[in-house]
């Protein structure tokens, strides 16, 4: 009997708890959200892939930067794989986050990603890759379009007429067709003089580099190695390519281009192999979409500028930052004065006394 008058008592204390609004079910979750509730901020954040070493910063400084801001933050990972992000986002939902950031695999397959989530009220932020989507809340990226045209106007730079090669990036990706696009037209008034002969162009499945060494190991073999220039559309698709051309003892005579300044990237531009790669500065884009999920998550919208997604032919909301040029000679002024990479680890594969000076 006393376990039974407990149980009663027990009852009558949570019938009363409940209509006196103690205990907020999930109709009323946001509310207390937007009321400056202290339960914590759940995010998630999945991500295509962590094959690229950018990948693996872009992880580390959006899990450190969460830690900072007092949020919880579960990631998960697709191995490239378009199904696996599906079920990926759905767990995510399932275990009630409140804002879910997005590095699609597929950009057209993840606009489905995002419905699922709208239609909980769960807001998206599209990261570094666009999804084809009018839905997201916000796309937070780096100058896509302008990186496009940075590897193209390098190129042309230093290499004005010849025959040239286009290893764009994997063509679920609507990056790599923003910089295809941009690349492109770049080109064109030198292609339409004779100037410059666009020899090979072929997207690079996934952005592997197994993919764009096939490709410019073909066309060499077309060309009789006469290539004057690689637009390689990223640092992984230009090891592939750099790969192709020490074969044929090429290496450091063909302008070779990229993005992400990668370690490995930094080292063959110091070493002469690759021409120049494209910095990205990880760790403010990676701030930029855990600040802008914590103003989502609390009702806010964060500021945003439009940006013209040109395959579905709209603006959607985005936050684009800076990017940087580096070659053989800003190496020191750039990644190594940000302390992106060391100056041991840039310069590992060149002799010490064909080094530049240490900076103090």
């Amino acid at each position: 009997m006393k376990g039974f008058g407990n149980g009663i008592r027990f009852l009558a204390f949570l019938l009363v708890a409940i209509f006196s609004g103690c205990v907020p079910g999930p109709e009323n979750a946001g509310s207390e959200r937007s009321a400056g509730s202290d339960a914590k901020i759940k995010v998630g954040f999945s991500m295509a892939t962590l094959k690229e070493e950018r990948w693996t910063r872009d992880k580390e400084e959006f899990e450190a930067h969460c830690r900072t801001m007092g949020i919880e933050c579960v990631v998960t990972v697709a191995n490239n794989n378009a199904l696996k992000q599906a079920n990926d986002v759905d767990n995510l939902l399932t275990q009630g986050v409140d804002v879910i950031v997005i590095a699609p695999h597929d950009a057209t397959q993840a606009g489905s990603m995002v419905e699922k989530a709208k239609a909980q009220g769960v807001p998206v932020i599209s990261y570094d890759r666009l999804i084809n989507t009018d839905k997201i809340d916000a796309y937070i990226s780096h100058q896509v379009p302008v990186i496009g045209r940075m590897m193209a106007e390098y190129a042309v730079e230093k290499a004005p007429k010849g025959n040239y090669v286009l290893v764009y990036g994997a063509s679920t990706d609507n990056n790599a067709l923003i910089m295809k696009k941009e690349q492109n037209e770049v080109l064109k008034p030198f292609v339409e003089r004779g100037d410059i002969k666009i020899v090979a162009d072929q997207h690079a499945a996934d952005w592997k580099a197994d993919e764009a060494l096939k490709i410019v190991e073909n066309a060499l073999t077309q060309n009789a190695d006469n290539i004057s220039a690689v637009i390689a559309s990223n640092d992984g698709t230009a090891s592939g390519v750099v790969a192709a051309l020490q074969k044929n003892g090429l290496a450091g005579k063909v302008v070779v281009t990229g993005q992400d300044a990668e370690k490995a990237a930094l080292q063959r531009i110091a070493s002469g192999t690759q021409t120049m790669t494209v910095y990205k500065p990880i760790k403010p884009l990676a701030v930029a979409a855990v600040e802008a999920a914590v103003k989502l998550a609390s009702g806010e919208k964060p500021a945003t500028s439009p940006f013209m997604n040109d395959s579905l032919g709209k603006e959607i909301p985005a936050i684009l930052l800076k990017v940087i040029v580096v070659d053989k000679n800003n190496l020191l002024d750039t990644v190594i004065k940000d302390g992106f990479v060391s100056y041991e680890d840039v310069y590992a594969n060149v002799p010490v006394g064909e080094r530049p000076p240490k900076p103090e």
